[in-house]
C-alpha cells in the first residue's frame, strides 16, 4: 500500500556555489577595508521590458526564498574555494559561518511589473547582501520570463486551460522551475511530476506516438490505453491519419471518449475537421486537445477553432519564447560606517543607457474608478519609513525580516493575487501585438517622486 502525503519537500541542497567567482572576490575585498559590515541596500529591477511586451509578471519569489535559506558554505565548498584561490582564510571564516540575517522586500510573486519597477530590495550588510546577487537574479530573471511569456498566452486562451509541457525542451531543473512559473499565472497543469511533488502543480499527461508505434495497430494501442486509463483518456490521433484515427479512437472508447489530440499539421483546420467528425460519430462531449510549438500568437490565431485546451512547451521554455525578464540587482545605498544605525547616502550608477537612480525606493500603483491601473509611483526614500498616502496600492510587502521568512504565500494565493494584478490591466496593456509598456518610471526623475502616467 502506498501513503500519500501533501507535505511539500524542504529544499535540503545548498545555494551557496550556484555564485558568481567576482561575488567571493568583492566579499574578500570587502573584508580587508571594512566595507563588508557598512549597512547596504541592494534593489533588482528591468531598466526595460523585452522589446515589443507591454508587461511583465514577478515570480520565483518563492524560489528565491528558499534559496536564501539554503545559502550555507559547507566545510567542502570552503576548502574547494581556499584551494582554488578564490578565498583567503579570512573569508573562508566568513563563509563558514554566512547567514543571511537582513531584510527582504519585494513585489508580491504574480504582481504585474514595468520598467524600473523595484521589484526586489535587500537589506543588511553590504557583505551578506552582495554575495545574493548571482542567485537572485538566476532565479528572477528566468522565472518572470516563463510567467510574462506564460502570462500572455493565458490571455491569448481566453478562458481555455492551457497544459506546461516544455520538460523535455530545457534543463530539468529549469523545467520544474517553468512549470511553477506557468501555474502561477494561470495554466491549469504541467506534465512536469517534480513540479507536482515539489510544488503541487496539478499534473496531466496520458500517451506519446511512442505508444502507439510500439503496438501493432493503432487499435491496439487505443484499446491497451483505454483499458488502463478508462474511457475518459485522451488519445493521441496523429500518428498515421487523423480521420481514421478518430474513428478508431471512438469505434474503441465509444461515445463518451474524454478527449483526442492533434500534434501536428494545420490545427485549426485539423481542429475544425475533428470536431466535424467527432460530432458526426456521435461523440459531441469529446474534447480536442492542441499542441506542437504553441506561443501566445499561434494560441490567438486558434481563437475560433474549435479547440478545448492547449499544450506548450517549446515556445514557453526555450529561448524564443521567453526574452530575458533583463533584472539587474544594483547597489543603491551604503553606510560609511558599521552598525544598524550608521545613516547610509544614496549611490548612483551614471553609465550611459544603465543609469540607476540612488536611494531606496518603494513603490505604488493608482487605480481609475475602474480598477485599471493609471500610474506607478515610486519614492525615493532613502531610509525606510511611515507608508505614504494616496499614492495607491503599495506595491512591496516584507519578505524577510532579520532572516527570518515572513512572507511565504501558498501557489493558490499567488495565483489569486495575480488575477487581480492582471485585471487592473487595459485591454492596450494586454494586446499581444509588439508595443511599449505604458506605465514607466523615469529613472532619470530628480526629486523624491519617480511619476509613471498613463
Amino acid at each position: 500500500m502506498v501513503t500519500m502525503t501533501t507535505t511539500t519537500p524542504t529544499v535540503a541542497t545548498s545555494t551557496a556555489m550556484l555564485t558568481d567567482h567576482y561575488e567571493l572576490t568583492m566579499l574578500r575585498a570587502a573584508l580587508v577595508d571594512g566595507t563588508a559590515h557598512h549597512r547596504a541596500v541592494f534593489e533588482a529591477f528591468a531598466r526595460r521590458l523585452p522589446q515589443g511586451r507591454r508587461y511583465g509578471v514577478v515570480a520565483g519569489l518563492g524560489r528565491i526564498v528558499e534559496a536564501i535559506e539554503s545559502f550555507r558554505f559547507d566545510a567542502a565548498h570552503v576548502a574547494w574555494l581556499q584551494d582554488t584561490g578564490v578565498v583567503d582564510e579570512r573569508t573562508a571564516g566568513y563563509l563558514l559561518d554566512y547567514r543571511f540575517t537582513g531584510d527582504v522586500d519585494a513585489y508580491r510573486e504574480g504582481e504585474i511589473y514595468f520598467p524600473n519597477s523595484p521589484v526586489l530590495t535587500v537589506t543588511g550588510t553590504f557583505a551578506e547582501c552582495v554575495v545574493l546577487e548571482t542567485l537572485v537574479l538566476s532565479i528572477l530573471n528566468h522565472d518572470s520570463a516563463i510567467a510574462s511569456a506564460a502570462a500572455r498566452m493565458v490571455t491569448a486562451a481566453d478562458g481555455r486551460p492551457l497544459l506546461e509541457m516544455g520538460s523535455r525542451r530545457t534543463h530539468e531543473d529549469a523545467a520544474v522551475a517553468a512549470a511553477r512559473a506557468a501555474y502561477l499565472v494561470g495554466f491549469a497543469a504541467t506534465s512536469n511530476l517534480q513540479a507536482g511533488f515539489r510544488y503541487g502543480v496539478p499534473t496531466r499527461g496520458t500517451a506519446a506516438h511512442a505508444f502507439t508505434l510500439a503496438h501493432r495497430s493503432e487499435a491496439d494501442a487505443f484499446a491497451s490505453q483505454v483499458a488502463a486509463l478508462g474511457t475518459g483518456t485522451t488519445l493521441l490521433v496523429d500518428t498515421y491519419d487523423v480521420p481514421q484515427g478518430l474513428r478508431t479512437a471512438v469505434g474503441t472508447a465509444g461515445t463518451d471518449l474524454g478527449g483526442v489530440r492533434l500534434d501536428s499539421g494545420d490545427l485549426a483546420d485539423e481542429a475544425r475537421r475533428a470536431r466535424a467528425l467527432l460530432d458526426s460519430l456521435g461523440a459531441t462531449s469529446t474534447r480536442i486537445a492542441v499542441t506542437s510549438d504553441l506561443d501566445e500568437h499561434t494560441i490567438a490565431a486558434l481563437a475560433d477553432a474549435p479547440v478545448d485546451l492547449y499544450g506548450a512547451g517549446t515556445r514557453l521554455v526555450g529561448g524564443s519564447g521567453h526574452p530575458t525578464a533583463g533584472m539587474v540587482y544594483k547597489l543603491v545605498a551604503i553606510a560609511d560606517a558599521p552598525g544598524r544605525d550608521a545613516p547610509m547616502r544614496p549611490v548612483v550608477k551614471k553609465a550611459a543607457g544603465k543609469g540607476s537612480v540612488g536611494g531606496r525606493k518603494v513603490a505604488y500603483r493608482s487605480l481609475d474608478h475602474q480598477g485599471h491601473a493609471t500610474r506607478e509611483v515610486v519614492v525615493v526614500r532613502h531610509l525606510p519609513g511611515a507608508p505614504e498616502s494616496g499614492l495607491g496600492r503599495a506595491l512591496q510587502v516584507p519578505v524577510v525580516r532579520d532572516g527570518d521568512v515572513v512572507h511565504q504565500p501558498p501557489l493558490a494565493a499567488v495565483r489569486a493575487h495575480h488575477r487581480g494584478a492582471k485585471a487592473e490591466l487595459t485591454a492596450l496593456d494586454l494586446d499581444l501585438a509588439p508595443g511599449t509598456p505604458r506605465l514607466v518610471a523615469d529613472p532619470t526623475a530628480l526629486g523624491n517622486l519617480i511619476g509613471a502616467t498613463a
